[in-house]
């Protein structure tokens, strides 16, 4: 069975503000809110699609559309794709063309309203920057001045890998680092390697102690996961993390001679979960447009935002 086609548009304002509609209760999962979209005609592409929906319910012209995330969900009564793309560049004020309720929300916000189970994905890709900086303890003396570069470079997400590090050393850097992460509004991880209960912002799982676990851990804000194949991505997915990170794709420093998945088994692995995943391995910031195309949120990286 084929799935309908769904263009779906994850609007953002120079604000930061998303836009959000409200379904008309005679519809297919009616009374809740959406992010704006419809039907992929036979004749159209998913851009093509977008880009006529927006214009018909809410007056808006895309200007650039750049791909997201892609959603596949089986509710019930149909089977559905959601090729969902992030417009932050377009013309015209937003209006409301055929009678729907639409709001302009903060990121943070959307946990507030009620969506349809398959947006659920979307909605963590859409509060997910497209960078992902990993502090490595290699250089215990440059995890402040690194953590500083990083913040510098307006990243917005971090994870502190502190694996070598005594729990009292790890405590006084986070001690200074989260207070300067918090200042920047920037989300701190801690590796769950790390044998401290520092306050950060959640936990990003090792691939092994993500294996070990049944369900999502209680009150974590935020949980990302380490993958390295489609078992540790179905895993990840099953117990319900924010984002993965799948790796090697290229060659890296660290590891030279490491077996590398490649970007035709990174797409491949990434179009066969609902996970916002990041690309690690031999990234850059320049790589970022070549993860999107291969349906990754963005890149994950250590040396990257450093240089």
């Amino acid at each position: 069975m084929h799935p309908l086609q769904v263009a779906v548009g994850v609007v953002k304002n120079p604000e930061g503000k998303i836009l959000i509609s409200y379904r008309h209760a005679a519809l297919h999962q009616g009374g809740l809110w959406e992010f704006p979209g419809g039907k992929i005609e036979p004749s159209e592409t998913a851009e093509a699609a977008l880009a006529r929906e927006l214009k018909e319910e809410l007056n808006i012209d895309v200007v650039s559309a750049v791909p997201l995330i892609t959603i596949r969900h089986r509710y019930p009564d149909r089977f559905v794709q959601l090729n969902v793309f992030l417009v932050e560049q377009f013309s015209e004020e937003a209006e409301s063309c055929e009678g729907q309720p639409f709001k302009w929300v903060a990121p943070y916000e959307l946990d507030q309203y009620e969506f349809p189970s398959a947006n659920r994905p979307i909605i963590a890709a859409a509060k997910l920057p497209p960078y992902y900086a990993i502090l490595d303890d290699s250089a215990p003396d440059l995890l402040l001045p690194n953590l500083q570069k990083i913040l510098n470079r307006g990243i917005k997400l971090i994870q502190a890998r502190l694996k070598k590090l005594s729990p009292a050393a790890v405590a006084t850097f986070i001690e200074q680092a989260y207070p300067l992460c918090q200042r920047h509004q920037a989300v701190l991880l801690m590796n769950s390697a790390v044998d401290c209960p520092a306050a950060v912002d959640g936990i990003h799982l090792t691939s092994r102690d993500l294996m070990m676990l049944t369900e999502r851990p209680e009150n974590c804000r935020w949980l990302a996961a380490s993958c390295h194949n489609l078992e540790q991505l179905q895993q990840a997915q099953n117990i319900g993390v924010d984002f993965a990170v799948l790796a090697p794709v290229l060659p890296t420093q660290t590891h030279p001679g490491a077996t590398t998945l490649g970007w035709e088994q990174f797409a491949d692995l990434v179009a066969q979960v609902n996970l916002p995943v990041y690309a690690l391995g031999g990234m850059t910031e320049a790589s970022l447009d070549r993860v999107r195309l291969r349906g990754g949120q963005g890149i994950a990286a250590i040396r990257a935002f450093l240089d």
